[in-house]
Formats: structure tokens, C-alpha cells, sequence
């Protein structure tokens, strides 16, 4: 019989794929696997438990938030296993689960799972690390690791807004010098992404028409600091209608990043944290994984 590992984190966004945790489980016991479950117990135990159990598996099915499936990917690629995997996404906002589509239903994802299709998509690396979806800094990217777990379950994607108004009053520009194959770009940026999503902390959307996340490609989207009130509001404006080619934003696309900075600045990864860098090269791994979805009609 084969084998899927189900990977679930309990404490993921408000706690709703514990209530129907007998239903995911019956949904996958009907796909003629034998099924092997594993409850994590804390940061790094997803992927720790995908570089032990993973070539002994013919399906991986995560259930959590892009925080869990950032590391079960990340376990998946240094085990070297090809497997194919599924997301259940249960998470307080699922940026990437939002972009490909996913059923927001944890038991219809389950379900979508097993009757699904592998697409193969791309993987970021940055300085060493994995992200699936955004490699991001400046502003709002704070609030998504500093929003304590019990408010994040409390509120779910509210108190992602709330901690980022918090973050208004403290926001400074960055220096950034940024070179990708076509292009150099130097300014002084307030938010930053190098990104494969169409939707980047629940706050930040982009038209689907311009992200294609298997071409091997990121999306660059760079947010100049305005230096006056004109220049808020175009910003704004830009933000809110999508329309990033502008004097305030720097939207394009490449395989690779280069990104140096006058002083250290924190990132983040899949909304987890990532120590401060003066200097750090991003590239796109093309069709790094297998994702098993359900194509909608």
C-alpha cells in the first residue's frame, strides 16, 4: 500500500482544522494510502520530520500556515526526495494557498487533494534558505512573525492589520541597491518584495495575469518613500488599483536578485522571521516542487 505523511501543525491560524481533523483524516484514508501522522511540536519540527520520513513516502499532505508548509518544502528539498505534496491550508491569512487557489474548506482541500493533479512550481532561495511565496522587508512585513500566536487565533488576518497600523509610526526608508539580469534599481524603498504570489501578507495583491508561479521567475514590486503627500496618495492609489508601473513603485521580473543595503534590515520569509543582512543574493529554483491541486472549472 503507499504511504502519505500527513504533516498537521495544531496551533496554526484560529485552530479550524482541529475541529474537523476526523474528517481530513477520513477523506485521506480514502485514497487508499496508509496513512502516517505526524502533530508538530514547535518551529523546525515540520521540517526535521520531512528529512526523516520523506523517501519512504509516496504522498506528503501539510496542514497549517505558509509558515508550515515554507518548512515542509524546505525539508522536502534537502531530502532530495521526489515526492509530490498536498497543502490543506489552515493558517491565519495563506498567501499562498490564496494565489493557487486552494479550497479555504479544510476538508474539501483534503478532498481536492486526492482527486487532484502534481503542477510542478518554483521555490526561492535566499542566501541558503527556502521560501515558497515572498522574501520580503520595510513595511508591514513585521507584523506577520511579531503578532503573538494567541492573537493571530484570536483575530486571524485582523490582527495582521492591526499590528501593521502599529508599524506606521515606525516605519524609516532603506537605501536599497537592487540588480537582476535586465536591470539596477537605487532609491530609498519603504517595502520591498521579491515574490512568486498574488497576494503578499494579505495586504499587497497582484493582477494574476502577471504571475505565473512555474515560469522560473520572480515578481519584484519595490515601494519608493514619498517625500511628500502628493506622493502618499499616489502611492496609495497605485496600491490599491493594482497599477504598479508608476513613479512610486517599481514593478518587473527576474530569475535572480542581488540586493545590498547601507545598513542591516530584517526580512521575512513565508512571513516567518529572517536575521538582518546587509547584502543577500535571492535566486528562483524553477519547478522546484510537485503540488497536488484541483484544477477549478
Amino acid at each position: 500500500m503507499k504511504k502519505l505523511f500527513f504533516v498537521m501543525n495544531p496551533v496554526a491560524g484560529m485552530r479550524k482544522a482541529n475541529k474537523v481533523l476526523p474528517e481530513i483524516l477520513a477523506q485521506l484514508n480514502q485514497g487508499d494510502y496508509d496513512v502516517i501522522t505526524h502533530i508538530t511540536t514547535g518551529q523546525g519540527d515540520a521540517r526535521k520530520a520531512i528529512c526523516r520520513r520523506a523517501k519512504e513516502m509516496d504522498l506528503i499532505v501539510c496542514c497549517g500556515g505558509d509558515g508550515t508548509f515554507n518548512e515542509v518544502v524546505a525539508g522536502l528539498l534537502e531530502s532530495k526526495a521526489d515526492v509530490p505534496l498536498g497543502y490543506i491550508p489552515a493558517g491565519s491569512t495563506n498567501d499562498f494557498a490564496a494565489s493557487l487557489g486552494l479550497a479555504s474548506d479544510p476538508v474539501e482541500a483534503a478532498r481536492d487533494i486526492l482527486t487532484g493533479t502534481a503542477q510542478d512550481y518554483d521555490v526561492g532561495c535566499f542566501g541558503g534558505r527556502y521560501f515558497t511565496y515572498v522574501a520580503s522587508f520595510g513595511a508591514f512585513t513585521k507584523a506577520s512573525y511579531s503578532t503573538p500566536q494567541n492573537i493571530k487565533n484570536a483575530l486571524g488576518h485582523t490582527a495582521y492589520l492591526l499590528e501593521g497600523i502599529q508599524e506606521l509610526s515606525q516605519l524609516r526608508p532603506v537605501r536599497v541597491r537592487m540588480e537582476t539580469e535586465d536591470t539596477v534599481i537605487e532609491d530609498d524603498v519603504l517595502f520591498g518584495a521579491v515574490c512568486n504570489s498574488t497576494s503578499v501578507g494579505g495586504i499587497l495583491t497582484l493582477d494574476p495575469r502577471q504571475v505565473d508561479m512555474g515560469d522560473g521567475l520572480f515578481e519584484i514590486l519595490l515601494v519608493r518613500a514619498p517625500k511628500n503627500l502628493s506622493e502618499l496618495r499616489e502611492c496609495i492609489q497605485a496600491v490599491q488599483q493594482q497599477k504598479y508601473n508608476c513613479k512610486m513603485i517599481t514593478f518587473c521580473s527576474a530569475k535572480k536578485v542581488s540586493v545590498e543595503m547601507t545598513n542591516p534590515v530584517s526580512w521575512t520569509l513565508d512571513g516567518e522571521w529572517e536575521s538582518a543582512h546587509t547584502a543577500v543574493e535571492i535566486e528562483n529554483i524553477h519547478h522546484a516542487i510537485a503540488l497536488v491541486k484541483q484544477e477549478k472549472v
